[in-house]
């Protein structure tokens, strides 16, 4: 029955429900005052600044947009990473006035701290994966104080590193959802897509040309063929994943197959040598899945290798082509580069020169004279990251790495046992596989590019733990036995239970609120 006390106790319930909503403190009239009052404030300071009427249709947006974010904070974020990655906003200048990677940043650190700390609609964890990359973040922070410029090392750090920093934590933290998954893995496709796109219109108009073959996207971070090759690549895993993924749906794999020939085109068209043994690795990672035989696998990447070599060209290029006898000027370069980067390490064993430091100390270790040779990047990840951390930051890179290897290789290795059943779920087979391949990419590709503090590592990293931490969630291992049928202690048991003890089966909450 509708008594009076079970009426007020829904009341109560009701309430209580709209409080503890982020929606229900604005519609509360302790804070709907306060709103409005702030709302106005903001909406009068444009016009008072830049008097113009056409500066007042954004403000009826702000409401929609403020929603948008507070309902959808893994979409923002995710913007966020694919302009910070992909420069968007450069490859298409028109966007560029919109400032869409500054106000996404903002609007990425607002919602996580609203939802972290307001409504803890975010369950914060904490990872063995976290862990590992947290030393090499710190270390890097550590030896930007004993750098040879430390003022110059934190306007770095500040910058860009700062931000991929965070950005690992809220990626990992807000993609906790399969159509967080899902959408990543198109969005990333689709901004790979503009990006190739742009890349073969160049090619077929001659705009960007650098040694008069090798395609670029003048005027923005993709200017050079190397790091445009390394950009392609990380989509290309992608595209492979829903082409070479049974049950992702006929639209995904038709995506796939046309990424897949977009991407390898543009790459093509670099003529980057990096960039072609990346598409040879990764596809050599769908390679294992489907041909048994590795000696056969081994012929066909050879021969693969073979023909990308030809269809680009590289005998072409005025550096590294057929042309140049003996060690080319473009190897040389690089070879003077790493000398000049182990030399660093070597007298800075522990902190490196400092992060972006090496063109600041390059003349000062160098083995060549300036008459010999130009200045060059490190044209290595791993060299970049000796001389900018030292053999110890190289050895915790190279952890993070390994770890991160072990980790997506376990999951993938989940999900496939799981096919055929009904928990089985090919979107995530495709993103998982993908992401795997992505990080053999780089491994690859950045071995003559320098990316070791830059976005492609963090976001496979990011992406890594959130899918590891999906399936601790929701398709957890059973726990392993320790004894055999005679009683004996079973090796492997000890070994999963000590790795679920060391935290990198299961994540670990960071406070009660997330358990």
């Amino acid at each position: 029955m509708n008594t009076p006390e079970a009426l007020n106790q829904v009341t109560i319930q009701k309430v209580t429900v709209q409080e503890e909503s982020w929606i229900g403190l604005l519609l509360n009239s302790k804070y709907k005052n306060k709103f409005v009052i702030v709302y106005c404030l903001l909406a009068a300071l444009p016009p008072l600044i830049f008097p113009h009427p056409v500066l007042l249709l954004p403000l009826a947006v702000i409401p929609l947009g403020l929603i948008f974010i507070l309902k959808k904070p893994f979409v923002v974020c995710l913007i966020f990473i694919l302009f910070s990655f992909f420069r968007l906003h450069e490859v298409f200048p028109q966007l560029d006035p919109i400032k869409i990677p500054l106000l996404t940043a903002l609007a990425s650190y607002f919602v996580l701290a609203w939802h972290i700390i307001l409504t803890r609609k975010v369950k914060t964890y904490w990872r063995y994966e976290h862990t590992i990359f947290g030393r090499f973040f710190g270390w890097v922070v550590i030896g930007i104080v004993f750098s040879s410029h430390p003022g110059s090392a934190f306007g770095s750090f500040t910058s860009v590193y700062m931000k991929i920093g965070i950005m690992v934590l809220a990626i990992s933290w807000l993609m906790t959802e399969k159509w967080h998954f899902r959408l990543a893995h198109l969005l990333i496709i689709c901004a790979g897509l503009a990006v190739g796109g742009v890349t073969l219109f160049n090619k077929a108009n001659g705009i960007g040309l650098v040694e008069e073959t090798r395609v670029t996207i003048p005027g923005t971070s993709l200017g050079d063929p190397n790091d445009l090759s390394l950009v392609l690549s990380f989509p290309m895993s992608f595209a492979i994943g829903f082409a070479a993924t049974r049950g992702t749906g006929k639209f995904k794999t038709l995506l796939g197959l046309i990424g897949f020939g977009v991407f390898i085109s543009a790459i093509l068209a670099t003529q980057s040598r990096g960039g072609l043994l990346a598409t040879v690795a990764v596809l050599g990672i769908f390679g294992l899945r489907i041909i048994k035989s590795k000696l056969l696998l081994i012929s066909i990447g050879s021969f693969g290798l073979m023909i990308l070599v030809a269809a680009a060209g590289i005998s072409d290029r005025k550096s590294g082509g057929a042309s140049e006898e003996g060690v080319d000027e473009s190897a040389m370069g690089r070879i003077h580069a790493w000398e000049a980067a182990f030399l660093m390490g070597l007298r800075n064993p522990m902190t490196g020169v400092g992060l972006s430091m090496f063109l600041d100390n390059y003349w000062d270790y160098a083995t060549h004279s300036r008459a010999q040779g130009k200045a060059h990047v490190t044209h290595s990840t791993w060299f970049q990251v000796l001389a900018e951390s030292g053999f110890v930051g190289l050895g915790l890179f190279l952890f993070l790495i390994y770890t991160m290897f072990l980790s997506i290789r376990g999951n993938l290795a989940r999900l496939d046992k799981l096919r055929g059943t009904p928990e089985y779920d090919p979107s995530m087979t495709a993103i998982t596989v993908g992401t795997y391949a992505g990080l053999v990419g780089f491994c690859v590709s950045g071995s003559f590019l320098s990316q070791g503090f830059l976005w492609p590592i963090y976001i496979i990293t990011s992406i890594g733990i959130a899918i590891a931490n999906f399936m601790d969630n929701h398709y957890p291992e059973p726990e392993p036995e320790l004894k055999n049928e005679e009683g004996m202690a079973d090796k492997k048991g000890k070994s999963a239970k000590a790795l679920k003890r060391k935290g990198s089966l299961n994540a670990k909450p960071v406070n009660p609120l997330a358990r």
